[in-house]
């Protein structure tokens, strides 16, 4: 008999639901691919905690999987922080179970003695972490897959500080959690006093909104700019919760919403997918602004952490604006504003990731402000706040995949945050009779023009991550020579970590003397290997494609 079959069966126990027991026996007499694939493994508790398919069996997400992870976060938690009173922060989005797996968690967590603050609905990611500093907690959980398919939920831990967990923190949780293996070991009544579950919300939201609203710079300007208009969609997701009330309360009144996709529903009915990377998922939202004349669309992901716009350009056409550029007008107006009150003082400092363009490496330069570079992943920038906390202040921080923060309430993106800066950033083009498209015109006139590009490889399954892996061995061993006709000269291997002095990562990047930039690395999420292209000059755009046929075959 198959270890996964023994497995399968022992799910049909009286310790799990009826309908658990149901669906787990339809496995049984079904393909055996599909019971295999439900239960061959337990699912992968990593570094940035759980992500998978939704469905009964140890490989996929469910209340039983969530049950068994937040069983070993507890443990780590109890044998680990000695401060008392032992607390985490819970939230979650609009996915498909979110709601009952937040619940769940809750429930072992006071299983276990800690205490639980818990949202009374949907709420954004960055809201999580701003409650955990709120409440002087010692952890927190968010339920969500970010931006994947419906199929798909999560469940992110951060640590007090409000950012996710890092290493030495991450690694040492995951270890805990690896010792849960079934889950009779999870504690789901106490056998002595219970921790205490506290509901958050309208109060929490208000404190929030203060706080946030307190960092934005554009009081008199967004006044006079009101009437700008602006269709904004949260893709199904908590956005709507507060995105438009963060508008409002800066003066933007003449917010347009796409109603369909204002209900936060799981399964995505709208779009294919909930991403404010793929343009399909603006489509409706742009249509909506093609119809009202609108100057800007802003959409959120399900978990209203990452933002993505839409301007017009000098035709008056609606075109998409990725990620570093957004990131890039945001920084330069903050920095600018900064400049003009007179903020920019020794110690404090900007961030971006390494695969985020140099574009705003080059603004905080020519503002003499120091740039962080840190590795993929925002929590690299709010590990970078917390341990400048004593001898710096950190400004804004962005990421390629469409992150970016400003200020220290939360230490991580915040599309709410976002979403307020580059309105206001609108309202202050407007006020020098620019728009959004025609002020980043102005800044590559400024620094050079850049274009960006990511290509992603799936290889799926071991034979998939067997040729991954090859890639970049095979890259390390022939790195190459000349990138669109000009000499590498600069190559660094972030396994490296004496060289590059970060946490070691499987990631290579490649430097011309003509300031071209490719970077390669495996994604840590999915059966990917990520390529992502960087060209400056006027041929910038003719670069990327030799640059795309140089390295991805």
């Amino acid at each position: 008999m198959a270890d996964y079959l023994k497995i399968a069966q022992s799910w049909l126990g009286p310790e799990f639901d009826q309908q658990t027991r149901e669906q787990v026996q339809a496995l049984i007499d079904g393909p055996q691919s599909e019971l295999e694939d439900a239960f061959y493994r337990n699912l992968e508790f990593g570094t940035g905690g759980l992500r998978g398919i939704m469905g009964v069996g140890t490989n996929r997400m469910n209340v039983y999987t969530v049950a068994m992870a937040t069983q070993g976060l507890a443990e780590y938690i109890l044998k680990n922080v000695k401060d008392a009173p032992l607390s985490v922060c819970i939230s979650y989005d609009s996915r498909n179970n979110s709601r009952e797996f937040a619940r769940i968690a809750s429930e072992v967590l006071s299983a276990n003695g800690i205490d639980v603050f818990l949202f009374d609905d949907i709420r954004p990611t960055p809201e999580l972490s701003y409650s955990i500093r709120l409440k002087k907690a010692t952890a927190g959980i968010m339920v969500t897959a970010s931006h994947n398919p419906k199929e798909y939920n999560g469940y992110k831990v951060f640590w007090s500080d409000g950012g996710q967990i890092t290493s030495p923190v991450d690694k040492d949780i995951v270890a805990q959690v690896a010792q849960i293996t079934s889950p009779s070991m999870v504690k789901f009544h106490a056998d002595g006093k219970a921790g205490k579950i506290t509901m958050m919300g309208k109060e929490e939201d208000e404190q929030y909104l203060r706080d946030i609203l307190s960092l934005t710079l554009g009081k008199g300007v967004n006044e006079k700019h009101s009437d700008l208009k602006i269709v904004y969609t949260p893709l199904h997701g908590c956005g709507v919760k507060l995105v438009p009330a963060t508008l409002n309360a800066l003066g933007f009144k003449n917010i347009v919403h796409v109603p369909e996709q204002d209900v936060p529903d799981g399964n995505f009915p709208t779009v294919v997918s909930p991403n404010p990377e793929e343009p399909s998922a603006l489509k409706m939202a742009i249509e909506k602004a093609d119809e009202c004349g609108a100057d800007l669309v802003i959409a959120t992901d399900p978990d209203a952490d990452r933002m993505g716009i839409a301007v017009r350009d000098n035709e008056g056409k609606m075109v998409l604006f990725n990620g570093n550029q957004t990131a890039s007008i945001m920084t330069y107006y903050v920095l600018s504003k900064w400049k003009e009150a007179g903020r920019l003082t020794p110690g404090k400092y900007c961030v971006k990731t390494i695969v985020t363009t140099e574009l705003i490496r080059e603004i905080c330069e020519s503002f003499n402000v120091p740039v962080y570079n840190v590795l993929t992943g925002f929590k690299y920038i709010a590990e970078v706040v917390r341990t400048h906390e004593q001898d710096g202040e950190f400004i804004c921080g962005g990421e390629e995949s469409y992150g970016f923060n400003l200020g220290q309430f939360v230490r991580d993106k915040d599309a709410q945050i976002a979403s307020a800066i580059i309105t206001e950033a609108a309202a202050w083009a407007a006020e020098q009779g620019l728009s959004l498209y025609q002020l980043m015109q102005k800044i590559y006139a400024e620094y050079g023009y850049r274009k960006e590009a990511l290509v992603s490889l799936v290889r799926k399954g071991k034979s998939g991550a067997e040729e991954i892996q090859q890639i970049m061995a095979d890259f390390r061993s022939n790195p190459p020579a000349t990138m669109c006709g000009s000499k590498v000269v600069k190559v660094v291997d972030y396994l490296d970590t004496e060289a590059t002095g970060l946490p070691k990562s499987n990631v290579l990047q490649f430097f011309t003397a003509d300031s071209d930039v490719v970077s390669i690395r495996p994604s840590g999420t999915e059966p990917k290997i990520k390529f992502y292209f960087g060209a400056k000059g006027p041929d910038a755009d003719h670069k990327i494609e030799l640059l795309k046929e140089q390295f991805v075959k």
